[in-house]
C-alpha cells in the first residue's frame, strides 16, 4: 500500500529529468498516485518521453498558465477522467532573461508584469480552477526560494515574484481552510533545473549555498520529492500556509 494509492492529481511544472516537478511526479507515483500532467507546446516532446517511465500512465494535458482557459482545460480533463482530484502541484516560474539580470532598477514594467503574472498570480488561476475538483482534504504545494528574503545578484523580478507567491499561499490556506483545503510552499535549495539555468551567477549560488549549509550539500529531487509527498499526504493534515524549507539548512545559518 502507497500512501497516495486511490489518489489523483494534477501536475504543472515538468520540463525534464532535472525539474523539481520530475522528482515530485517520481515519488508521488513510486506512492500509488494517478497524475494529470500539464505541457506547455515547446515541451510536450520531453513530458511524454518522462510520462513513459511512471509505473502509472499519467493523463497529459495541455497547461500554459498564462491562459485561464487553458488552466481551465486541464483541470476539465482532469474532472472528466477521474470526477474528482486530491492534490494540486505548482511548480512553474519564469521571467525574461533582461530582468534577471543587470541591475534591479532596469527592470521594465512589462518585465515585472509578466514575471509576477506566470510565477506568482498563476497559483491564483489554478486554485480557482481546482477547487470545484478538490476533495475535502486536498492539499495544493508550490515551489518558493529564499531569495523571497534575501537580496540575491541577478535573482531581480523572480525575487519579488517569490515574495508574492508566499504571500499568495498564506491568503489561499486562510481562505481555503474552512473548506478542508490546505495551501503550503516547499523552499528548495539550489536545483540546476532548466529555469535555474537563465540565472546569471546560478552556479556561484549553488556553490556558496554548498559551503555554508549547515549539511554542506546540495538537496537531491528526491529530497524535495520526499517533502512534496509529506505536504500533500494526510500525513500534513494540520499544515496549511506554511514554507517549508528543504535546503540542507542553509536557511538556518547567518554566513
Amino acid at each position: 500500500m502507497g500512501l497516495f494509492d486511490g489518489k489523483r492529481g494534477v501536475v504543472f511544472g515538468l520540463a525534464n529529468k532535472n525539474s523539481i516537478a520530475w522528482g515530485i511526479c517520481k515519488r508521488l507515483d513510486e506512492e500509488g498516485a494517478e497524475l494529470a500532467i500539464g505541457f506547455t507546446e515547446r515541451l510536450e516532446r520531453n513530458v511524454r518521453q518522462l510520462a513513459d517511465e511512471l509505473a502509472h500512465p499519467p493523463l497529459l494535458v495541455p497547461g500554459d498558465l498564462t491562459s485561464d482557459e487553458e488552466i481551465g482545460g486541464a483541470f476539465a480533463a482532469a474532472g472528466d477522467r477521474w470526477g474528482s482530484i486530491d492534490f494540486v502541484v505548482h511548480s512553474v516560474a519564469h521571467a525574461r532573461k533582461e530582468d534577471i539580470s543587470g541591475r534591479f532598477v532596469d527592470i521594465s514594467r512589462e518585465g515585472f508584469s509578466f514575471a509576477l503574472d506566470f510565477s506568482a498570480y498563476s497559483l491564483i488561476g489554478v486554485t480557482r480552477a481546482a477547487l470545484p475538483l478538490l476533495s475535502t482534504g486536498g492539499s495544493i504545494v508550490t515551489m518558493t526560494y529564499i531569495a523571497s528574503e534575501r537580496a540575491f545578484p541577478s535573482y531581480n523580478v523572480m525575487a519579488v515574484a517569490k515574495a508574492a507567491l508566499e504571500n499568495i499561499v498564506r491568503y489561499l490556506a486562510y481562505d481555503l481552510g474552512p473548506d478542508g483545503v490546505r495551501v503550503n510552499a516547499i523552499s528548495a535549495g539550489p536545483v540546476n533545473t532548466l529555469a535555474a539555468r537563465g540565472i546569471s551567477g546560478f552556479r556561484s549560488f549553488q556553490e556558496r549555498a554548498r559551503e555554508v549549509a549547515p549539511l554542506r550539500r546540495d538537496v537531491t529531487l528526491d529530497e524535495i520529492g520526499n517533502a512534496a509527498v509529506f505536504l500533500l499526504s494526510d500525513l500534513s493534515s494540520g499544515v496549511t500556509g506554511d514554507v517549508v524549507f528543504v535546503d540542507a539548512g542553509y536557511h538556518a545559518v547567518g554566513a
